[in-house]
């Protein structure tokens, strides 16, 4: 397994979002449907500058994560989870804000520590964006880090939608993915197989990626019927992530597990979350 989770010196975790970039297999991202777009998402995650204090904080994700050294060296080669597109609004007038909703294989922390990092992240999910003028909007989207998002505009999506999404290995350790996403309130749906060298090292269920852009408000996303390699997720509140402002401030946190341990709410601009009741 040692070929797979490469050993990252505090310094990576710093310069690049707690990861280095990686090898995009060529093709990848020859689809006819989807087109390229500047979005929040993207970045790998970022540990807080205060994580010796707390490794559970980031400057870019708040939601859940599992890395294969916390989960008993499993690697991950599927994961699966549903979300309703939150509305956003304005957090601060005249500024340009910009988050995602999303699932993905790598990025994360490898740890419980958050010592190392996986190298590697293909994700798929909707964005939602606020311009300065206060005009929202959405789209679904994939991408395999480091290539540049691809927005599926044979989709449309708008808030209060209930999406369903999945990233599959086609066969175990091929590195040939299955990406999936259907916003099942509309009938709607996109798939592609793509090649894309994993780490397979961490699964992530993310409440929202700001990225390196302001966080508008936004409504909860629900996320639910998370799975991992084909089984039940099973979330543990050690493996949730707040989201942390510049001089560390939480401004957005995921709630305890739903009592399927499947499931959270995402509360942005907020300290605390209550945990879905189903």
């Amino acid at each position: 397994m040692s070929e797979r989770l490469p050993a990252l010196s505090r310094r990576g975790l710093a310069r690049c979002a707690g990861t280095v970039l990686v090898t995009l297999a060529g093709g990848a991202l020859s689809a006819s449907s989807a087109s390229a777009a500047i979005t929040a998402h993207g970045q790998r995650l970022q540990p807080s500058p205060h994580l010796s204090a707390n490794a559970n904080q980031s400057s870019n994700w708040f939601g859940y994560g599992q890395g294969a050294l916390e989960q008993g060296s499993t690697l991950f080669n599927s994961i699966t989870g549903d979300w309703t597109i939150p509305s956003a609004s304005q957090h601060t007038a005249g500024q340009a804000e910009a988050s995602s909703d999303w699932i993905g294989i790598g990025g994360g922390c490898i740890d419980a520590g958050c010592t190392a990092s996986d190298s590697t992240l293909i994700q798929t999910g909707t964005e939602q964006d606020v311009s300065a003028t206060g005009v929202a909007s959405y789209d679904a989207w994939y991408e395999l880090v480091p290539a540049p998002s691809l927005q599926i505009s044979s989709m449309t999506v708008a808030p209060g939608d209930r999406m369903q999404a999945s990233l599959a290995e086609v066969v175990a350790d091929s590195n040939v993915w299955t990406i999936t996403i259907q916003d099942l309130t509309r009938g709607e749906s996109y798939s592609t197989t793509v090649p894309y060298s994993s780490s397979h090292a961490t699964a992530e269920e993310i409440g929202t990626d700001a990225g390196f852009a302001a966080l508008p408000n936004l409504t909860d996303p629900d996320f639910d019927s998370a799975t991992v390699n084909g089984a039940p997720v099973k979330l543990s509140a050690s493996e949730a992530l707040d989201l942390t402002a510049s001089d560390g401030t939480v401004i957005g946190t995921p709630s305890a597990p739903n009592p399927n341990l499947d499931g959270f709410s995402a509360c942005a601009w907020a300290t605390s979350c209550s945990a879905p009741s189903g």
